[in-house]
């Protein structure tokens, strides 16, 4: 398991730790503008952030942003900071995201990943998802089809 603390975003303000990682891990990365109106959707979006167990409170290493829609949970974003790539913080925030989850009432998940992105794909079919479908063209930067990923039966 990783070495790190999952916690629900607390504030307006740790927004900069999701836009660093996001600038480091995303060819089209997501604003500001876009975190502040999810956060401000509090009964649809959640987001999580992996902080290292050293420091207080600890270096923001990771995020997943989601949202729970009736029985259906959307993961929008999952993304760790490279030199913490392979420390298992990706398997923790997925882990946790979907407990929370499903004791939110989401009885499935659903995402979209890079065809390319072979390390993101081990990590969801790690954890029982499997492709349902195509998005031709979803990605820009380079332009490339999204894999769209669905897991019923959440813990």
């Amino acid at each position: 398991m990783a070495n790190c603390r999952i916690e629900r975003l607390s504030s307006a303000s740790q927004i900069d730790d999701i836009l660093a990682i996001e600038e480091v891990s995303f060819s089209s990365p997501w604003t500001r503008e876009m975190y502040v109106a999810e956060l401000s959707n509090t009964s649809v979006s959640y987001f999580y952030l992996a902080r290292t167990q050293t420091g207080d409170p600890g270096e923001v290493v990771g995020f997943c942003s989601f949202w729970h829609v009736l029985d259906e949970l959307h993961i929008n974003n999952l993304a760790v900071l490279p030199a913490y790539r392979r420390s298992h913080i990706g398997t923790a925030l997925l882990r946790r995201v979907l407990e929370d989850g499903a004791r939110l009432g989401a009885a499935k998940a659903t995402l979209e990943v890079r065809r390319s992105n072979e390390p993101a794909r081990m990590l969801y079919e790690k954890f029982g998802f499997s492709v349902a479908g195509v998005r031709r063209g979803y990605y820009s930067n380079p332009p490339e089809d999204a894999l769209v990923l669905w897991r019923e039966g959440l813990p």
